[in-house]
């Protein structure tokens, strides 16, 4: 019976990101606040919004801001480009969030031991990341804080 709690223990301490790509580097975006993602479509622009707040999107009967990533991280500007996404956040009873990537290129997998938090890191400032994630073949992805990139000026939190 111990090893059956052992292997549960296990797998709760595991959690699934989606990585994503904007510009040169990775980001992972815990797959729990994944509603959908979706080709780049037209997107209709909405006076006086914030820059990064590119305007909406009506997907299947149902109208969400879309929110430029790179302009709110302070990147450079949205390059779209055949491999685009829009990925549809849920967020915590305000409806969906629409957030611009570059692309999307696979879901990973990380134990709790691949993770460093970003407290552990002494990041200053602005910190849009909630953590690094290790991949076993060397390559790091910054995990995306959505509470941080979402909560600023009135958006919507996940």
């Amino acid at each position: 019976m111990g090893e059956v709690k052992e292997q549960v223990q296990t797998e709760a301490e595991k959690s699934q990101y989606v990585v994503v790509r904007l510009g040169n580097e990775q980001y992972g975006i815990d797959i729990r606040y994944v509603e959908n993602i979706v080709r780049m479509q037209r997107i209709t622009r909405v006076p006086k919004m914030p820059d990064y707040l590119v305007g909406i999107i009506n997907l299947r009967g149902e109208v969400f801001p879309v929110m430029s990533l790179r302009i709110k991280m302070n990147l450079e500007k949205d390059v779209y480009e055949k491999k685009s996404r829009i990925i549809v956040l849920k967020t915590a009873g305000e409806g969906n969030l629409g957030v611009i990537v570059d692309e999307v290129s696979e879901v990973v997998t990380l134990e709790g031991t691949q993770v460093d938090k970003v407290d552990d890191l002494k990041l200053e400032g602005k910190a849009f990341v909630a953590g690094v994630g290790k991949r076993e073949n060397g390559d790091l992805i910054s995990l995306l804080d959505l509470s941080m990139i979402t909560l600023e000026e009135g958006t919507k939190t996940p």
